[in-house]
């Protein structure tokens, strides 16, 4: 039985420190017995010592521990280590699935997209955006709430760092700021905590890097000069098209 879930569910929704120590946990073998039922996953977790643990398989943070955290109703890292049994049923993970990225990665490739590439990576945004909706929930559900922002926000990382630097790509992103702009001013997101804030920040900060490796790319700025936006933070974009007088 195949959960609900996957790896880059679990990845984009908590800390790389609980994901790195849960990642480990796996490699070392130390999930063993592991077996299954119609509601999820049960497994003896060797840690300080041996855990009992048990994971639904709808939903990777929804179970039980005997470890310190899980008797206090948290998700630990042996519940984690279980989740990622679940998925990987003991085979090797690659470095592209454990990687985590917390901050906007420049790979200075310069290059276009394929035609076919860059509608699947169009796909892929859409759907992050999906986990950056708007609040409109009773309270108890604010951090529930929060969590899907920064899972939104954490998967647009991987995407944006992944791509190469051209006009092209400069233009996405520019719409994608746009985007994420309009979620918050008139979307109904309530970013109180800066999630999504400094997301635009980093990716604005990318762009002026991509100014610098690639000129061509300065000329998808050009929309952003008639744009109003919440925190005036195409500004910097703005002054590097003007300043280059491009037309």
């Amino acid at each position: 039985m195949n959960p609900s879930y996957d790896l880059d569910k679990i990845k984009f929704s908590i800390d790389q420190g609980s994901f790195d120590r849960a990642i480990a946990l796996y490699e070392k073998d130390r999930v063993t017995k592991f077996t299954e039922n119609s509601i999820g996953y049960s497994s003896i977790v060797l840690g300080g010592k041996p855990y009992m643990v048990f994971v639904s398989s709808r939903n990777y943070d929804r179970g039980s521990c005997d470890c310190y955290l899980g008797q206090n109703d948290r998700l630990c890292k042996h519940m984690i280590a279980v989740a990622i049994y679940a998925i990987k049923k003991g085979k090797k993970l690659n470095e592209e699935e454990k990687e985590v990225i917390e901050e906007l990665i420049c790979n200075e490739n310069l290059g276009e997209l394929s035609k076919e590439k860059l509608i699947e990576v169009k796909k892929t945004i859409s759907h992050a955006m999906k986990y950056i909706k708007g609040y409109i929930g009773p309270s108890k559900h604010w951090f529930t709430y929060q969590g899907s922002l920064s899972e939104g926000c954490a998967r647009l990382r991987k995407i944006i760092s992944k791509l190469p630097i051209s006009k092209q790509t400069t233009q996405l992103l520019v719409d994608v700021l746009i985007r994420l702009d309009k979620k918050i001013c008139k979307g109904g997101v309530d970013d109180s905590d800066g999630t999504v804030a400094g997301l635009i920040e980093e990716t604005v900060a990318l762009l002026q890097k991509y100014a610098e490796l690639d000129r061509s790319s300065i000329r998808a700025f050009k929309k952003l000069c008639t744009v109003s936006t919440c925190f005036d933070w195409q500004e910097p974009l703005v002054k590097i098209f003007d300043e280059q007088e491009i037309d």
